[in-house]
């Protein structure tokens, strides 16, 4: 198939080029906008206790709102308001309100500091467009009027709440989106020009990807809107990594073997030809397995990572088909002119180190086995202190955006949780009015709840069937401390609701605590489902029942060393709290299914060096000192194109940079390198079992069985029309 592919592109360059042309215009052109949400209750199901007592809020007490927006004003020298400061503070107040400004519902006073330092405007807005980009532009305007309306006075006045955190973490990711773009671009092209010392070269790939993400973006915007799936801004800048880091992967993998196919004395088309064949299963299966662990993410229960995942495999499946198509296309047209001005790929190079390395393999692959797992069990050892944190807003931009320094502000001012209140809603299950002379002692059970500062009856819905009990907790909402405080506000509102009435606990403390819910049920769906299917994949290309438990035992001991060194840095090093909740989801999938790439690529390299009839040892070391520098390189510029997100200033990218270069960087100097080849040495021929896909080609074509270098059916069993001719001088073929 992969030959028939190749082929046809290089046979016909300029119409494969005309079409992804056409391909991309007519998709960009008609693509919807890609909507946005930072909002982290759109993250869950309709299920969660949250969401339902969200919605019991706006059934009973549709007047009542959790502010979108919160004015925190201060004397501009730190002292106690004054009289004259309380006016200012009442007239801004209603003239914002008078401001009538898009979305914004209600404009009321708050409560003012206990220590007298501090005021409040509270802003409703339109909860259908919690998160949205809408919110964020209604933010920005009420922080440039309230500002406007503060001059002249000895106020200082700050935009927080959510709608004003989106709106920085908005400012924040494009900043973060641009760097990320530069440093990728930078990174591709100076690997490449030290790699091939060609500028063509260096510079194709970012053309061609930059082509194919314009289609990608236009796809995952289709789908989204048919689908009605969720989007986040960090999954744009995750979209560049993965788009420019994975196809500069495939790009390197088909260049590599066509420039060794040139050296063997192909004739150019020909060597394009022979280079799609031989590593175009490799390929693909390496894309398949990404795929697939990406659209795992589907049996997520958040939206967050339910849209990730089929954005991502949309992302690979464009990249998959440039690979095989677009790419070798482009380099047959340009010919070898493509590595002007470098004469160095008319000879092979000694690739001396690892040729060294690969001798080391054969020689000693129980060694280079056990001091490769023991990296990797070392580090997996810091895996046992992970603990995640909620908190979106602070982990995806500054510390020193306005909206953060409000809310740090705020908890010193206030009760920690006094900006995001938890709400208990008390219904009668039988239609009745509730008995309010049991109100009392219920807020007091809330009350001596640990963890809770003040609870109290706030308000009763029109029909007396349902009471909102307003519980103010000690901590931040999205701190571990108050996760633990409003599970147990969750059991006494349960367990000590009256008789007849059922209680509803919600808030963002609930919110949170229900997407760790959440995350701990993708954890045991996911990951195992994921796991599975690349198993599969591994079991077709190899065509062995044994070789894909022991690659992904190596590849799952990877991902126990990348979160746990993270953690280390991070938690024990940084002191931070903990790491993003969704870290290890999102580093499974890019470690387990990316990482799994170089394994593909050096696994297929080592069953061809079999089938020239090495034994597993030297077909070992063949494999590393052949396969060893496209893996070195794809995976250099893999991981630190992934570590590009580090430069956003977020920490949300910042770990998600740091744990996936590293995942990437065990992945392809680890994994590929030493542990992957080494096991395989030494299990030997069984590695293949129940099939023989390390038997030499001259005895499978006895056998009427022909395969090529890729492991697919010859044409014939004499493999006519196959590069049979080109050895190099070891009888190696190409």
């Amino acid at each position: 198939m992969f030959r028939r592919i190749g082929n046809t592109v290089v046979r016909h360059p300029v119409w494969t080029i005309v079409a992804w042309l056409i391909a991309a215009v007519a998709i960009v052109a008609t693509a919807p906008s890609l909507p946005s949400t930072s909002d982290e209750s759109s993250f869950l199901p309709k299920s969660y206790e949250s969401i339902k007592a969200a919605d019991v809020q706006q059934e009973a007490f549709p007047s009542a709102f959790t502010p979108s927006a919160i004015a925190l004003y201060q004397r501009t020298d730190g002292g106690k308001l004054t009289a004259a400061d309380k006016q200012d503070v009442a007239r801004i107040t209603t003239e914002l309100g008078r401001k009538k400004i898009d979305q914004v519902q209600k404009v009321v006073p708050g409560q003012p500091s206990k220590n007298g330092e501090y005021a409040l405007t509270l802003v409703q807005m339109d909860d259908k467009y919690a998160g949205q980009p809408k919110q964020a532009e209604a933010a920005e305007e009420l922080r440039e009027q309230a500002k406007e309306l503060a001059k002249g006075s000895d106020l200082d006045v700050k935009l927080g709440g959510s709608a004003a955190q989106a709106l920085d973490q908005q400012d924040s990711s494009e900043r973060g989106e641009a760097l990320i773009g530069i440093g990728t671009f930078v990174i591709i092209l100076v690997t490449l020009l030290i790699i091939f010392r060609a500028p063509i070269l260096a510079v194709l790939p970012l053309i061609l990807i930059g082509l194919v993400s314009a289609i990608a973006n236009g796809l995952i915007a289709y789908a989204t809107k048919l689908f009605d799936l969720q989007a986040n801004s960090s999954i744009s800048a995750i979209l560049i990594v993965v788009l420019f880091g994975v196809g500069t992967d495939y790009f390197l993998f088909l260049m590599f073997r066509y420039r060794e196919r040139l050296r063997l004395g192909d004739e150019p088309k020909q060597a394009m030809i022979n280079a799609v064949d031989r590593v175009g299963e490799a390929i693909a299966s390496a894309a398949g397995a990404v795929i697939i662990a990406f659209l795992a993410l589907v049996l997520s229960t958040l939206g967050f990572l339910k849209q990730m995942g089929p954005a991502l495999a949309i992302a690979v499946g464009a990249t998959l088909v440039a690979g095989l198509t677009l790419i070798p296309a482009a380099v047959s047209l340009i010919g070898p002119k493509v590595f002007w001005p470098s004469k160095s790929w008319q000879r092979e190079p000694e690739n001396a180190r690892f040729a060294a390395m690969g001798r080391g393999v054969q020689r000693r692959p129980a060694l280079f086995a056990v001091v490769s797992g023991l990296v990797l069990v070392v580090l997996s050892l810091g895996t046992f202190g992970f603990n995640a944190t909620f908190d979106l807003a602070s982990g995806s931009m500054p510390k020193t955006k306005e909206s953060m320094v409000v809310q740090d502000e705020m908890q010193k001012a206030y009760s920690a949780g006094a900006a995001a209140p938890t709400d208990v809603y008390l219904s009668s299950t039988d239609g009745k009015p509730l008995d309010r002379s049991a109100f009392d002692a219920y807020a007091q059970k809330l009350g001596a709840v640990d963890g809770v500062a003040s609870a109290s009856m706030t308000q009763v819905d029109k029909d007396g069937t349902t009471a909102d009990f307003t519980v103010t907790l000690k901590y931040e909402a999205s701190t571990d401390q108050a996760i633990d405080a409003v599970e147990r506000v969750r059991d006494i509102a349960h367990a000590d609701a009256p008789d007849g009435t059922e209680a509803l606990v919600g808030g963002m403390s609930s919110i949170y605590k229900d997407i760790d819910t959440a995350v701990n049920h993708d954890y045991k769906t996911v990951f195992p489902v994921a796991a599975v299917l690349i198993m599969v994949i591994l079991g077709l290309l190899l065509r062995s029942v044994v070789a894909p438990w022991y690659l992904m035992a190596s590849v799952g001991l990877g991902f126990g060393a990348t979160l746990g060194a993270t953690v280390w840095i991070f938690q024990d090093g940084q002191g931070h709290s903990g790491l993003m909740f969704m870290l290890p989801v999102i580093m499974y999938l890019f470690v387990v299914a990316i990482g799994t790439d170089y394994n593909i690529l050096m696994i297929a390299r080592l069953r061809e060096e079999a089938r020239e009839g090495r034994e597993p040892r030297e077909a070992a070391g063949m494999a590393l000192r052949h396969a060893g520098p496209t893996v070195a390189a794809a995976g250099f510029i893999l991981a630190a194109t992934f570590a590009t997100m580090m430069l956003a200033g977020n920490a949300l990218l910042t770990e998600m940079g740091f744990a996936v270069s590293f995942g990437i960087a065990i992945a392809a100097f680890v994994m590929a390198m030493f542990f992957t080849p080494s096991l395989t040495a030494l299990i030997g021929h069984a590695a293949w079992w129940p099939g023989h896909g390390d038997r030499a080609e001259e005895a499978a074509i006895g056998t009427g069985a022909g395969t090529n270098g890729s492991g697919s059916a010859s044409g014939s069993a004499s493999g006519e029309g196959r590069d049979t001719a080109a050895h190099d001088p070891s009888g190696r073929r190409g």
